[in-house]
């Protein structure tokens, strides 16, 4: 079902059919370091953009259910990976993660093994904090939530420079979860190379939260007053 427009709807629209192709089509270098050590069979990719992570994570066995606002960006990430094979193992589900989290509960809660939000930034209001304590609750026992932000805007990224970075630790301390229910795995900033889409060399700094949910919780609740 497509959703109804919205403004992060033509806003990502606008975005996306400006170019043929805006991403790389590589995996975030973040996730693939991470979820390359996890054992799990089932994901959350919110924000998937043209699928390169998705498609990276079905290719290594996962089931995905890949989320995002653009339709246009969803019917390339679904031909790049039904070129490759693999569209069966991925839902593209069509939402707009401003106006909350996507609808249905993925009942039952708590069976995504991995649940991923690369640079799940955005220039249309949203209340992230919000869906991302959304996002914590379907994060199984045992399982992994995995945030990777950008910690400064990219020097090529004009329409991000009023855009507000917070560090890990801030953005950690926002979801209020509950400290017996979850494992800080990793919470930090970390320098990665990376080549602008004009070429140019730079350094760019991504703060990464990867935190573990313990096992054996049973039905988890979001945060510390849930």
């Amino acid at each position: 079902m497509i959703p109804e427009p919205s403004d992060a709807h033509t806003a990502w629209e606008e975005h996306y059919t400006a170019k043929p192709q805006v991403w790389s089509g590589r995996v975030n270098a973040q996730l693939a370091e991470i979820a390359g050590e996890l054992n799990g069979t089932r994901a959350l990719d919110l924000g998937c953009g043209e699928g390169a992570d998705a498609i990276w994570l079905a290719e290594r066995g996962w089931t995905v259910v890949a989320v995002d606002v653009s339709t246009t960006a969803l019917s390339r990430a679904r031909a790049a990976a039904e070129s490759r094979g693999i569209a069966d193992r991925i839902d593209f589900l069509p939402h707009d993660l401003t106006a909350g989290f996507p609808p249905g509960n993925f009942d039952p809660p708590g069976n995504f093994d991995l649940v991923s939000a690369q640079f799940l930034h955005s220039t249309v209001e949203m209340d992230r904090t919000a869906l991302l304590r959304r996002a914590a609750a379907v994060v199984a026992p045992g399982g992994t939530f995995l945030i990777v932000d950008h910690a400064a805007d990219p020097p090529w990224a004009s329409k991000m420079h009023h855009h507000e970075f917070p560090t890990a630790e801030t953005v950690l301390s926002a979801l209020e979860l509950d400290d017996s229910q979850w494992q800080r795995v990793q919470v930090s900033s970390v320098e990665r190379s990376v080549r602008g889409p004009d070429g140019q060399d730079a350094t760019l700094v991504d703060n990464v939260i990867r935190l573990r949910r313990n096992p054996g919780q049973g039905s988890p609740r979001p945060t510390k007053n849930g």
